[in-house]
């Protein structure tokens, strides 16, 4: 599985998903935990677009983008 993020989140963050998409994995498809791979891949915020917007251009995402890491235009 291939998870998209802002930067930001931290190794305790990532591993706590991780965790957990392991153990939904393991319930709902029977899946062997140690056939569970998840990768992660930070995408800077001016590389991804939600509804057609920049993530570093969206005002209602401004405060999670600036908490993680990136730095939203003031237009």
């Amino acid at each position: 599985m291939r998870v998209e993020l802002l930067p930001g989140r931290t190794v305790e963050q990532r591993r706590r998903f991780a965790e957990l998409v392991t153990d939904a994995a393991v319930e709902a498809l029977g899946a062997r935990r140690q056939d569970v791979r998840i990768m992660f891949e930070e995408v800077a915020a001016d590389f991804v677009a939600n509804g057609g917007v920049l993530a570093s251009e969206d005002a209602d995402r401004a405060g999670q983008v600036s908490h993680f890491g990136g730095a939203p235009s003031a237009g």
